[in-house]
């Protein structure tokens, strides 16, 4: 006769429940090792597309190849000079150089086109500060130019449309690929000098006189703020009535 008994309906119950608790933590690993497989649709890596699609901002130097002429500057080099001012406006003005050419053809002609290209910069506008002459060595060329030149700046945006995904897969709870790529690649074409995406531009001089006619207000108690504009109300127009 067998002196086994039948577990109380109590430890059956415990052995199931420890039973069940060991399936749900293995189930709940297995689906979350799928709910965290990647699955191809962008990368991981970045928190946001602006980090995924970045602007490349490279130097573009301009340069204006002036030949040297005996009387300085020629009409059409003066006009080519102004157009090469106006470029050099937009870019938000940095130092130009005047690069004349050392042992090369004729030493007196290089030296007044050079002056003249600088006195003609300093009558568009141009501070002295801003424009400096020095010399290359030109190796004996007869035809060696005088270089005007300044540092400006280009930016290249990433090239869009190279890999898409299946959009409806999206188990991973991320972004799909190319999210974002349109944009940045838009702004970099549309900015005006990529150079601010290097540096802050320098502030402007606070104005003096405004200052001190806020200190004054300030000082006796006066509202300091511009009065309101009565055309910027922004109530609907009253129609019909």
């Amino acid at each position: 006769m067998s002196s086994n008994k039948a577990p109380e309906p109590a430890q059956a119950r415990a052995t199931a429940g420890r039973l069940a608790g060991s399936l749900g933590v293995a189930l709940a690993l297995l689906l979350g090792a799928c709910a965290t497989e990647h699955t191809g649709q962008g990368n991981p890596n970045p928190i946001t597309p602006t980090e995924r699609y970045s602007i490349q901002v490279r130097p573009a130097p301009e340069e204006l190849r002036l030949a040297p002429h005996p009387a300085g500057l020629s009409p059409p080099q003066a006009q080519a000079l102004g157009d090469f001012v106006r470029r050099w406006m937009d870019a938000d003005g940095g130092a130009i150089t005047l690069k004349a050419p050392q042992h090369g053809g004729d030493p007196a002609s290089a030296y007044r086109t050079a002056t003249s290209a600088r006195d003609f910069l300093l009558a568009q506008g141009v501070s002295p500060r801003q424009v400096r002459i020095v010399g290359y060595e030109a190796g004996g060329d007869a035809r060696a130019p005088i270089v005007v030149g300044f540092m400006r700046y280009r930016a290249i945006g990433p090239k869009c449309g190279r890999t898409w995904g299946d959009l409806s897969a999206d188990s991973d709870n991320r972004e799909y690929d190319e999210f974002g790529c349109s944009m940045t690649a838009n702004f970099a074409a549309q900015i005006a000098d990529p150079a601010d995406l290097l540096a802050p531009r320098r502030s402007a001089p606070p104005d003096a006189n405004r200052r001190e006619t806020v200190m004054g207000k300030y000082q006796q108690g006066v509202i300091t703020s511009t009065p309101k504009d009565d055309q910027a109300d922004a109530s609907f127009a009253k129609v019909g009535q």
